[in-house]
């Protein structure tokens, strides 16, 4: 089931920028796995997977010191558990992660729709390529963007709109999928078309509230859009 809010009917698209973790990949018992063992080799406690949802979407370092206990979050000790994160994260990242079910087969429809394809992380550059690489390598996309020191971490526009442009693709012509607040701002500051996805990390409110034009209860209605 689809559930559209408002769509202009006159518009064609004629690509999809995907958000990865929680869109794409089920990555979170690996990154809560990680996050935990840095904690614990730290002396701070550690967290269940699900609390994780919440710590996800805004870049390793907002991770971490979202999982410091309050009275020890500052920008130095998140920024040195970041560094740990990334070492534990780099060696087990592909425990347990796997593409949600019906992701392959959307994907299998979208390409021979010849629709084009991308993937925009909050992940630094080098995981998001890694993920993609190693766990969607069926699928060609025209872009994998991490953030790195080109690419800011969304909400920033930067990184959408430089996959747009790469494209040749007006943003209008855009849909943006993804499964968290940050990506409905990031899509509409990049005027791009936000939808959201209801087998991810965040809830049905949370991304009404920051402007999902359409909810998408399993990857293949996504298909509607391209009918």
């Amino acid at each position: 089931m689809i559930c559209h809010f408002s769509i202009e009917s006159s518009i064609k698209f004629e690509a999809v920028i995907f958000d990865l973790d929680g869109t794409l990949l089920d990555t979170l018992r690996d990154i809560a796995d990680a996050g935990n063992a840095v904690l614990a080799g730290n002396g701070f406690p550690t967290h269940d997977v699900d609390a994780y949802r919440g710590f996800i979407g805004s870049g390793v370092p907002t991770l971490m010191n979202r999982a410091l206990p309050k009275e020890k979050r500052n920008l130095e000790t998140a920024t040195r558990l970041a560094d740990e994160f990334r070492e534990e994260y780099n060696r087990n990242w592909n425990v347990s992660t796997k593409p949600y079910p019906g992701v392959a087969e959307m994907l299998d429809q979208l390409q021979s729709l010849s629709i084009k394809r991308a993937v925009l992380s909050n992940k630094p550059h080098d995981f998001a390529k890694l993920c993609v690489n190693g766990l969607l390598s069926s699928w060609t996309f025209d872009a994998v963007m991490g953030y790195n020191d080109q690419t800011p971490p969304k909400p920033d526009p930067k990184g959408a709109l430089r996959i747009a442009a790469r494209l040749k693709l007006s943003p209008s012509r855009i849909l943006y999928v993804g499964d968290s607040d940050i990506d409905m701002r990031t899509a509409i500051t990049a005027e791009m078309y936000p939808i959201g996805v209801l087998w991810g990390f965040r809830s049905k409110e949370e991304l009404l509230e920051n402007g999902a034009r359409a909810l998408l209860e399993k990857p293949q209605d996504l298909l509607a859009f391209f009918r």
